[in-house]
């Protein structure tokens, strides 16, 4: 059966031309990062960019700062961990964002869901498979013992939860013989899995925001969340994308969510988008009332982390990144790393030496002298609020190692 299509903007007329400087205008203004843009809150930006990038710890913070009108680890660390506004799921591709907690359950019911099922599949397999002496029965007993010790304590790190549920320092050895041959222990797989059904979460870590040894606290499981079939979370959650990441095609959309291709056109059939034509002349997708020309706001610079959702936003990413700097700008698993922004396009990347200096280097001469100015005022602004704090991405690039020397 053949799979519904995005309707023409007009019956009689050809579809409406975005080219590639109203694709930057609205990144500018809808992502928040031309300086008339910024926004005051940490929520503002989630719900800009529909959620940020968690991998990496830093990134969210990072990301965050650079679109707000006071950049301030703290005000990223109030949503996270005091009013709990925003919250880590596992969901887009099987990465971790941060999204409003508004919005969580549309993420949980569209994709997180269906990923923590697979990771419940996967978990099992493991542990049963590698433990002899561990079957489905003893890890479900481990893994209720180990939400009553984490409810006991209020929060607790792995090692905390070890110490109540001796079982889960049993380890395994994964790839036995191999080169990356490793030793694991099963708390590592079971809190993983826990998390990803939302029984738990990721508290505050240990360390100071750049840390990624959190501790955990009890969650709402996604059972228990008041949340849309996901069908029409989909549908919802491809509206929220194409009015943040739109105009666009159906290939960004799945591969940005990492859904099966008749999924992603069947919930951009029911978002009524309007098919548009892009700059290459090819498809592309927007929303009805997203057709009209936007105005590109003031010149300006960002300096954005690894892994930004911004830089992450589209699989077909020609319109704002020169394809012949991707081999410096990305490492080989394809994450992306710092990256040098001027009017709507990626022109460098950055790095934070030892002595805590933001360097940073052009690739193109786009913006001549106002660009680089611009680009070194932003370097100002990023060391004065990350002050003494020193950040490696997790995901080590070639331009960003060659920078931080």
């Amino acid at each position: 059966m053949s799979q519904p299509r995005p309707r023409p903007a007009s019956a009689t007329a050809s579809p409406t031309r975005i080219d590639a400087a109203g694709r930057r205008a609205r990144l500018g203004r809808r992502h928040l990062l031309a300086p008339g843009c910024r926004v005051p809150r940490a929520e503002d930006v989630a719900e800009a960019v529909v959620g940020l990038h968690a991998t990496d710890a830093a990134t969210v913070h990072l990301a965050a700062c650079a679109r707000l009108v006071e950049p301030e680890p703290g005000e990223v660390e109030r949503a996270l961990y005091d009013d709990h506004s925003l919250v880590r799921l596992l969901c887009m591709r099987r990465t971790l964002f941060a999204v409003g907690a508004a919005f969580a359950p549309v993420v949980a019911s569209s994709t997180a869901g269906a990923i923590a099922a697979k990771e419940r599949r996967d978990m099992t397999r493991w542990v049963t498979g590698g433990l002899a002496d561990w079957d489905e029965r003893r890890l479900a007993e481990v893994e209720a013992r180990t939400l009553a010790a984490l409810a006991a304590r209020g929060q607790a790190t792995a090692a905390d939860l070890a110490v109540d549920v001796p079982d889960l320092r049993d380890t395994i050895v994964q790839s036995p013989g191999k080169p990356y041959e490793a030793t694991v222990a099963v708390s590592s797989r079971i809190l993983r899995v826990l998390a990803a059904e939302g029984k738990i979460r990721r508290g505050r870590p240990r360390g100071g925001w750049t840390s990624s040894s959190f501790r955990w606290t009890p969650g709402t499981p996604f059972a228990e969340l008041p949340a849309p079939p996901p069908a029409e979370a989909r549908a919802a959650l491809a509206r929220r994308w194409l009015a943040a990441y739109g105009p666009a095609t159906v290939e960004d959309l799945k591969w940005w969510t990492g859904w099966t291709l008749t999924d992603t056109r069947r919930a951009v059939a029911a978002t009524d988008a309007v098919e548009v034509t892009l700059e290459d002349g090819g498809p592309g997708l927007a929303l009805p009332d997203d057709i009209a020309p936007v105005t590109a706001p003031a010149p300006w610079a960002a300096l954005l982390p690894a892994l930004d959702p911004t830089a992450m936003g589209w699989k077909s990413r020609d319109w704002y990144l020169d394809p012949g700097h991707v081999p410096r700008l990305f490492d080989r698993s394809g994450n992306i790393g710092p990256t040098v922004w001027w009017n709507g396009r990626i022109i460098g990347g950055w790095a934070q030496r030892p002595d805590g200096e933001i360097a940073w280097r052009l690739l193109s001469d786009e913006g001549g002298r106002e660009a680089a100015a611009a680009v070194e005022s932003e370097a100002a602004r990023l060391a004065g609020w990350v002050r003494d704090i020193r950040v490696t991405p997790r995901f080590r690039t070639p331009l960003e190692r060659e920078l931080s020397r």
